[in-house]
């Protein structure tokens, strides 16, 4: 019987697979199109073969442990399809587009009283793979199943830390990402390091409100899960959002930057909804409204840029 399953075979779940295989797991990766992995390896993590212990299937599998590795704007249909079975970590950041759900929220409507976490934090799918070192967030109320994720995943080269506060750790996970949009638009845009800087840290703050509105903890946004997300969204053109967002400030439009891609960038999706939350509980969110005000063209970057500067001046 495997030990674990991981239902997506992108870049985030080929990774997760092969490190769940490193933790000495039998592991079922579930991909929608698994001719496309015939040669041994995901076509989004090219140069990773899958190990031994990894077996490809077309069928939704059950296991003592699931890791739902779909992109959030198509987990709510996946999940709903979930055969009965163990617990199930969920490894998407974002808000749902339509619903401005978080991940678990989405989890919650579509498997009601199923065990669930979210994992989430600094991670790149090609250093996990690669075994480099990292560490990661496993965030939920029960801690049977932060416990069996940091026993399935856990090595000397991959921590995880459990953590009781899935808002704050999921509020981390989705709003990184647009702040990230908008610190690559400020490098892209030739604004200089002490913008970058500025942004990220007042980002930062926006992240904070936000978890605390929606009742989570702004000590998480202090860990893993916020700052060190962070961070890692924010230092370079790695990061999908932080390069869409560079394309974006060097004249770019969002069409061309999306049409070279085949991968999610989840930020793009996320930013509106994630606005349209914060409104509901009444968290102000500057950086995140002018990004998604210029990704559903309300604003030019440099209308952007202007509005956030022309803010009232305040204490810290």
């Amino acid at each position: 019987m495997n030990d674990v399953a991981v239902v997506g075979a992108g870049g985030w779940g080929a990774a997760l697979a092969i490190q769940a295989a490193r933790a000495g797991r039998r592991v079922v990766l579930w991909a929608r199109e698994p001719a496309r992995l015939a040669g041994g390896e995901s076509p989004h993590l090219p140069g990773f073969p899958l190990p031994d212990q990894v077996r490809v299937s077309g069928v939704l599998p059950a296991a003592p442990l699931v890791l739902l590795a779909v992109p959030l704007q198509f987990m709510r249909t996946v999940a709903s399809q979930l055969p009965p079975g163990g617990p199930v970590v969920v490894c998407a950041k974002g808000v749902e587009a339509r619903t401005r759900r978080l991940p678990l929220e989405i989890f919650a409507e579509v498997q009601p009283g199923r065990p669930a976490a979210v994992l989430t934090g600094p991670n790149f799918a090609r250093e996990i793979a690669a075994g480099l070192p990292a560490a990661t967030v496993v965030a939920g109320a029960d801690a049977a199943v932060r416990e069996a994720a940091a026993a399935a995943l856990g090595t000397p080269s991959f921590r995880i830390y459990g953590n009781d506060d899935p808002v704050g750790a999921q509020v981390g996970g989705a709003a990184k990402n647009v702040v990230a949009i908008a610190a690559g638009a400020v490098v892209g845009a030739g604004l200089g390091e002490n913008a970058r800087a500025a942004l990220i840290t007042r980002g930062l703050a926006e992240l904070a409100r936000l978890a605390v509105a929606l009742g989570g903890a702004a000590e998480t946004i202090a860990g893993l899960s916020g700052l060190g997300d962070l961070m890692l969204s924010c230092a370079g053109m790695t990061s999908r959002n932080f390069s869409l967002g560079f394309a974006l400030g060097r004249g770019e439009s969002l069409g061309q930057v999306l049409a070279r891609r085949d991968s999610v960038t989840e930020g793009v999706e996320t930013a509106p909804a994630l606005v349209a939350r914060a409104a509901e509980v009444g968290a102000e969110l500057p950086i995140c409204r002018v990004v998604a005000a210029a990704i559903v063209g309300r604003l030019s970057l440099l209308q952007a840029m202007d509005e956030l500067l022309s803010r009232p001046r305040k204490d810290e």
